[in-house]
């Protein structure tokens, strides 16, 4: 078994707990390590895991596999960051009794994880606080969409159930004010009822998923080469990084890495796309405390950047750039002259604009001590990417988990304790500038040399996890390949599921009119959670 020697440790030390409770593991990576033990044994795991190495429980999925092994399959991720290595832990439940312990009450940053299982594969969690649906809606009839008998083309009835019932907040003024699912603006439905005693927020309630595509059901459905642009749809503003995780996680089942400099064009890319998002986002967080001025000098930024993906790639979002095994398209001598104009202007033009901001003390004012998440509730919640940093989860997957070229180059994580809006905007700022130091490290070592390694068959029956830091955070796709070059299983983890849950706590004691400005400062992809 070929793991890194901080892996092996983790591995030896369990071992020696559970001994033969454990079965034997699997490594097909050095830094992704593979466990199976029965049920009972998920909580104690979970213990050591999370307690003593410090590990992150970043997600919680179900598989379908009655057919070979007459049992579901529940996978339990773990990040050990300071080892540098990935835990899974797979338990298999019974049909017969198809239920498995919660850990939501240990570790409250699975909850929702928790029930999309629950719902998508009608397995019951005993001890869960609050087991009713997430993912599928209260008026949905009984059904379990990824179990594999499950047909794609079902046509269900119209709905007719009862629909979700908002907890009740009761007391002297207390009132309840409804805001979605249906907003202003052209975005996707999500329902926000907030309960207010005078003007300040006691309690926030979230529904998400009115628009659940059944993405990795799809998944299940194509030929792996056609999986790419499916990838590419989970949320568009993250395009490439989540077609990048996908080929990643395709690549290492198939035991293949892409070309050095396919990998050197992926990381520009990434950059490019989380550039583009910062610089929308601070200037929406502008727009949102009535500072319109640096709102249309951001918008104007982020033109320049779009119409230069277009040049780069053909397309302003990236989409169409990845590729299994590589990248699709070269970056020739013009192309690279094009990038460096980009950056050589963008660079001081951004930094106006941070100064413009830096220096508005009216901006400054709504937007310190707004929004707070503090860093032991953005632990327990398991807080990613912006939103994790800005409240001291010093973590980053190019870092710590180096993919594509990241290890080739130098930067720092920007990270603060502070929690607030002001300082979700500030590592906005400070990611652009390290994104434009990075561009440039990998022009300057821009190795020669192909852009695509040829995947023809995915060998079957592979499980592989791949992961990209994407602008939003952490993005995961897990695949277990199938015969005739096709997945039995593709799991999707999009940073805003496990973000989601932190704005209900960011937005209380602060007043509804802050409401839009704290979750701009989080903005989160309705379309990433949904999938």
């Amino acid at each position: 078994m070929n793991l890194l020697p901080s892996l092996q440790t983790v591995l030896d030390d369990l071992t020696q707990r559970f001994g033969p409770q454990m079965q034997p593991a699997h490594s097909p990576r050095p830094n992704e390590l593979y466990l199976r033990a029965p049920v009972v044994l998920a909580s104690a795991l979970c213990s050591i895991l999370y307690r003593k190495y410090q590990a992150r429980l970043a997600g919680v999925f179900g598989e379908d596999a009655r057919a070979e092994h007459n049992a579901f399959f529940v996978y339990y991720l773990y990040a050990l960051d300071s080892a540098h290595g990935f835990v899974c832990v797979r338990v298999p439940v019974a049909p017969e009794k198809p239920e498995l312990p919660s850990l939501t009450n240990a570790v409250p940053a699975v909850n929702w994880q928790e029930r999309e299982v629950q719902d998508m594969f009608g397995l019951k969690l005993v001890g869960h606080p609050n087991p009713r649906r997430c993912a599928l809606h209260d008026d949905w009839p009984e059904v379990y969409p990824l179990r594999k008998d499950f047909d794609l083309r079902t046509k269900l009835p119209p709905f007719h159930g009862e629909r979700h019932k908002f907890r009740k907040v009761e007391g002297e003024g207390v009132f309840q004010v409804p805001v979605g699912p249906v907003h202003a603006g052209i975005i996707e439905p999500g329902h926000f009822l907030f309960s207010v005693a005078g003007e300040p927020v006691l309690y926030l309630q979230l529904r998400m998923f009115y628009v659940h595509k059944g993405t990795e059901k799809l998944f299940e459905n194509l030929p792996i080469p056609h999986c790419v642009r499916l990838a590419e749809s989970i949320s568009g503003d993250s395009s490439f990084a989540h077609a990048t995780a996908f080929c990643h996680a395709v690549e290492r089942a198939s035991e293949v890495e892409a070309p050095p400099r396919a990998r050197a064009l992926r990381t520009i890319c990434l950059e490019l796309e989380r550039i583009y998002n910062h610089i929308a986002d601070i200037g929406a967080i502008c727009t949102d405390v009535a500072f319109v001025t640096a709102h249309m000098h951001a918008m104007r930024l982020k033109e320049h950047v779009l119409r230069a993906n277009e040049q780069l790639t053909g397309n302003r979002l990236l989409r169409g750039m990845a590729a299994l095994g590589g990248v699709r398209f070269d970056f020739d001598e013009e192309r690279i002259r094009c990038l460096r104009t980009l950056l050589e202007f963008l660079e001081p033009e951004f930094n106006s604009l941070a100064e413009l901001i830096r220096s508005h003390s009216g901006t400054r004012d709504r937007l310190e001590t707004t929004g707070l998440l503090k860093p032991g509730v953005a632990r327990d919640l398991g807080v990613v990417g912006v939103a994790g940093r800005a409240s001291g989860f010093d973590h980053d997957l190019r870092r710590d988990f180096p993919h594509a070229f990241y290890d080739q180059v130098t930067f720092t994580v920007p990270v603060f304790t502070e929690g607030d809006v002001q300082r979700r905007m500030v590592v906005r700022r400070e990611e652009v500038l390290q994104s434009i130091s990075i561009i440039r490290q990998v022009l300057d070592k821009f190795p020669p040399g192909p852009i695509k390694t040829e995947l023809e068959r995915v060998p079957s029956d592979r499980v592989a996890l791949g992961y990209v830091e994407g602008w939003r955070g952490e993005i995961f796709h897990w695949v277990h390949t199938a015969a005739e070059n096709r997945l039995a299983r593709c799991k999707i983890k999009d940073p805003s599921l496990q973000n989601w849950p932190a704005l209900s706590e960011a937005i209380l004691g602060n007043i509804i009119p802050d409401f839009p400005v704290v979750n701009k400062s989080f903005n989160l992809s309705y379309s990433g959670t949904d999938r």
